[in-house]
């Protein structure tokens, strides 16, 4: 009954740590940092004990949870100020961020990063490029996957070799303004996940993207 206690009581620490006050409410609310770091002391907890001699099975625990907790909230706080980062940045350029537990997902529709057809980086999408990298500088501690996407118009070869040169040219261009080339993985996957209807113009707009995902090391 101790151990429960004790595992309870490092969780409640952790997501009181990562709380903040809700700008609109003034309420104080578990940020994603706290819930991460939670969850984290909760499993360190369970871990230490479990792995411990009876008699220290309290003592495993409360190191077991100061351990998870540190690991799950000190990841989960850098992602929040990447995130912030990212959505600064990215006001007014059309690429959307999206979230989704501790990866990140960056949507770069076609019509503002390509020409029609072509794998050169139009010169107007520069100075987003230009902000991605002060990010990706700034926040190190993350793997940048670049995969391209079309529609279904058009021959699945052709389609397959413009999506692969669009990502690489975003990746070339990312290595050569200093991101690290070991961090950076692209490829082409053609028009095979679309977002929506291929059937109609505003749908194949919405799959010729480029999309970067950004995950944990």
């Amino acid at each position: 009954m101790k151990i429960k206690a004790l595992i309870a009581a490092s969780a409640c620490v952790a997501l009181l740590a990562g709380c903040t006050n809700n700008p609109y409410t003034g309420e104080r609310q578990a940020g994603k940092a706290g819930v991460y770091g939670g969850t984290g002391a909760v499993a360190g907890a369970v871990i230490g004990a479990a792995t411990s001699s009876k008699k220290d099975r309290a003592k495993g625990a409360l190191i077991g949870a100061a351990v998870g907790g540190a690991a799950g909230g000190g990841y989960g706080y850098y992602v929040d100020r990447q995130e912030q980062r990212l959505r600064q940045e990215l006001t007014g350029t059309g690429v959307q961020v999206v979230r989704n537990g501790d990866n990140l997902q960056l949507v770069m529709p076609g019509n503002i990063t390509f020409a029609s057809s072509s794998a050169d980086i139009s010169s107007s999408f520069y100075p987003t490029l230009n902000s991605l990298v002060k990010v990706f500088k700034e926040f190190d501690q993350n793997g940048i996957d670049i995969v391209g996407h079309t529609d279904s118009t058009g021959s699945l070869e052709l389609n397959m070799r413009l999506s692969q040169d669009r990502a690489s040219s975003v990746a070339s261009y990312l290595t050569n303004q200093g991101v690290s080339g070991a961090r950076i993985s692209s490829r082409g996957v053609g028009p095979s996940q679309p977002i929506a209807s291929n059937n109609t113009p505003e749908g194949r707009a919405q799959n010729r993207r480029v999309e970067i995902n950004l995950r944990p090391l």
